[in-house]
């Protein structure tokens, strides 16, 4: 059974899925999965996960563009994000955030981006769900000035960064991506992090966790990633999914 499992992060529109999709999510609620989110990443996304949204009872929707699709934005696109948040299952605006990593990216374009989405997503009273990459402090610098309530998504920072976001209120959230061999930064925020500001998220089809590595990733390998941070934060697997579920209903505001 799958209960107290809350996948805060999910991408159940990629292509990976297109040949059993709704076979999985039906078979991953039937076992007991406690909710997942959809981390939309631009304008089509987000409609995708608005639509699974009304399909099955605990799942929910973020709306948002991704860092890497700035340079594709259209105009009108946050009144078109701010009209897909009213829809009734809408719990984030997300994934949105700042990418540096690849050659060739738009620093301007990505930091107007992410900077109007954060806006909206305070005018709506919704958390954000935040990607950051090789972009650590233009990323802080917004977050400070801001202060939104929410996550920043498959953590990879120092324990110096994490302390700062919980100075914020905002929470953290980790992949399967700990549970690799070479998850020692992982480990040393893990430690300090207190429980009730912990989430657990698959970003599936990605990051598969150990001993799944290289798999296609769903909802329910939650599990693996969840014994690693109970072994690392010293309390039992059970008490960290059912803290992790508990913080997920808490940040996102679901009854």
């Amino acid at each position: 059974m799958l209960s107290h499992i809350f996948d805060t992060h999910s991408h159940y529109d990629d292509r990976r899925f297109d040949a059993d999709r709704d076979g999985l999510i039906s078979s991953l609620f039937a076992n007991g999965m406690s909710g997942i989110i959809h981390a939309a990443t631009d304008i089509a996304s987000s409609e995708f996960g608005i639509e699974q949204s009304r399909k099955y009872e605990r799942y929910y929707a973020s709306v948002g563009i991704h860092p890497e699709n700035a340079d594709s934005v259209t105009s009108g696109y946050i009144d078109s994000l701010r009209l897909l948040a009213q829809s009734e299952k809408v719990v984030a605006i997300g994934e949105i955030g700042l990418d540096y990593h690849y050659e060739g990216y738009d620093k301007a374009s990505q930091i107007e981006l992410f900077t109007s989405s954060v806006e909206l997503a305070n005018e709506l009273s919704l958390p954000v769900i935040v990607h950051c990459r090789d972009a650590v402090g233009d990323c802080m610098e917004i977050l400070k000035r801001l202060k939104p309530k929410g996550v920043m998504h498959c953590y990879s920072g120092s324990p110096e960064t994490a302390r700062e976001l919980l100075d914020l209120g905002m929470y953290i959230g980790f992949t399967g991506a700990i549970t690799f061999k070479n998850a020692k930064k992982a480990a040393e925020v893990l430690k300090i992090l207190p429980l009730d500001r912990l989430l657990l998220e698959t970003d599936c089809p990605y990051m598969a966790p150990e001993p799944l590595r290289g798999k296609r990733c769903d909802s329910s390998m939650i599990r693996f990633t969840a014994q690693r941070a109970a072994e690392v934060m010293g309390v039992e697997s059970d008490e960290l999914l059912a803290a992790t579920e508990e913080n997920a209903v808490r940040v996102f505001g679901i009854e």
